[in-house]
């Protein structure tokens, strides 16, 4: 069953890496998504795979897999796949359906567009990733 519009509009405006995008930002990223559903047990992306979409979990839930082990799980309004497509690098996790899941899919080339045309955008996702860089360089020696 497809996910309303407002309930597609409040998945975005909750998703951290679109945290504090005005009404324009907003728009530009619902309008470029597109819902995927996804079985349960079902690979949505592949580690060493190269990207082609970013995802943000709308229901159901997903585990994150690196070399074999399941590292996370994520639920709705968390996102991944955001490096690859970044950077046009590969994969450095597998993501797995849980459970019968929808996605929100952004596809490379839709994220670009609209990274290019909302300045607003491309700095909110400027703030997560440099906030997750601090995180994964913090010295924490007590």
């Amino acid at each position: 069953m497809p996910l309303a519009t407002s309930h597609r509009e409040a998945l975005i405006a909750a998703c951290p890496l679109f945290a504090g995008l005005d009404g324009d930002g907003m728009a530009a990223v619902a309008q470029a998504t597109v819902e995927v559903e996804f079985a349960a047990d079902r690979t949505i992306a592949r580690q060493g795979e190269i990207g082609t979409g970013l995802f943000i979990v709308g229901e159901g839930a997903v585990r994150v897999v690196r070399d074999g082990e399941t590292i996370a799980h994520l639920g709705p309004g968390e996102f991944f796949g955001e490096l690859s497509v970044l950077d046009g690098g590969p994969r450095n996790a597998s993501v797995i359906a849980d459970e019968p899941t929808i996605c929100l899919a952004l596809a490379t080339w839709d994220a670009e567009r609209v990274l290019r045309e909302q300045p607003g955008v491309a700095l909110a996702v400027l703030r997560v990733l440099a906030a997750r860089l601090r995180e994964a360089t913090a010295d924490h020696r007590t």
